[in-house]
C-alpha cells in the first residue's frame, strides 16, 4: 500500500523521467480530468516537474496548472518506455501521459483532479496535512507539538492521522512503533516528551530512508536483507517476534478497522 515513502519514491523517478518533457499524449477516463479549467489542452504543455506532499503526488505543468492524484489503497504510478508492454492491464488505467521518451500511467488511482499552482498554498486537502515526515527539512517541533496535543487517542491512531504527521500508513505506523518499544494502544497523553521524541525520529528516519532511491527495492525496516525479514511485525501475526521470540499479535483498531501489529513483551501497555 502506497505510503509516504513510496509516493516520494514515484514522484523522485517521474521528475527524472518527465521533468523538461513535453506532452504528446494525454488520456484520462476519469471526469474531473475531462477538461482544464482554462480550455487548454494538455498536450503541448511542458512538464516542470514532479513532487510529493504526504501521500499526495503533484505533477507540474507550464502554465501554472498542477495535477494531484491521491493513491488511496491500490493506486500506482508505471513508467514505461514507448512500445514497452505494461505490468498491468489497459483496464486499470485511470492516467496515461506521454512524452517523445516515456510513457507516464496511473493504474487505479481514485483521486485525480487538477489544481491551478497558485491554489494549492490554500487547497484544503494540502493544507490540512501536517509535517511531511519525507521531507529532510520537516518542521520537527510542530510535529512533537501535534503529537503532544493528540490528548488521550492511542498513539497508533494519531500516527495515521495526516493532519498531526504526513506520510505514515500502517505498515510504517506497526514498525514504528517496535522500535520505539511503544504499544498501539497508549494514550498519547501517557507518552513522556523522550516517548514522543522516539517515535517521531523513528517514523522520520524509516520513512525518509526508504524514501531514497538507492534504498532497499521494497519497504525495509529491519536492515537484513534475507527473504522475508524485512519487517519487524507487520503481518507476522502469531510469529515469533524477531527479538524476544513472544508471538505477535495484532487487531483491528480505529474506524478503518485498519489492523495494528505489536509484540507484547517488547511493547508494553502501560499500566493505569
Amino acid at each position: 500500500m502506497p505510503e509516504g515513502d513510496t509516493i516520494a519514491r514515484a514522484a523522485a523517478a517521474l521528475h527524472r523521467a518527465l521533468a523538461g518533457g513535453v506532452v504528446t499524449v494525454f488520456a484520462t477516463g476519469l471526469a474531473p480530468l475531462a477538461r482544464v479549467d482554462d480550455d487548454t489542452p494538455l498536450a503541448g504543455r511542458t512538464i516542470e516537474g514532479c513532487r510529493s506532499v504526504g501521500k499526495h503526488l503533484l505533477m507540474a505543468f507550464s502554465g501554472g496548472l498542477v495535477l494531484r492524484t491521491h493513491m488511496r489503497m491500490r493506486g500506482s504510478w508505471h513508467l514505461y518506455r514507448p512500445g514497452e508492454r505494461w505490468r498491468r492491464a489497459p483496464r486499470a488505467a485511470r492516467i496515461r501521459i506521454d512524452t517523445a521518451a516515456w510513457v507516464a500511467v496511473a493504474f487505479d488511482v481514485p483521486v485525480a483532479e487538477f489544481v491551478r499552482e497558485a491554489d494549492l498554498p490554500r487547497h484544503r486537502a494540502l493544507t490540512i496535512l501536517g509535517p511531511d515526515l519525507a521531507d529532510p527539512s520537516y518542521d520537527r517541533s510542530a510535529a512533537l507539538a501535534r503529537v503532544s496535543a493528540s490528548g488521550d487517542r492511542a498513539i497508533g491512531e494519531v500516527l495515521l492521522d495526516q493532519r498531526v504527521v504526513a506520510g505514515i500508513g500502517n505498515v510504517l505506523r506497526a514498525e514504528t512503533l517496535f522500535i520505539a518499544g511503544v504499544h498501539p494502544e497508549t494514550p498519547a497523553a501517557r507518552l513522556s516528551a523522550s516517548d514522543r521524541a522516539r517515535l517521531l525520529d523513528t517514523a522520520a528516519a524509516l520513512v525518509q530512508r526508504n524514501a531514497r532511491t538507492d534504498a532497499y527495492r521494497t519497504r525495509n525496516t529491519t536492515g537484513r536483507s534475507a527473504p522475508g525479514e524485512a519487517l519487524w511485525v507487520y503481518q507476522r501475526t502469531g510469529q515469533a517476534c524477531r527479538r524476544c521470540g513472544s508471538p505477535v499479535k495484532s487487531s483491528a483498531r480505529g474506524l478503518d478497522a485498519r489492523r495494528v501489529y505489536w509484540c507484547p513483551v517488547c511493547q508494553p501497555l502501560p499500566a493505569d
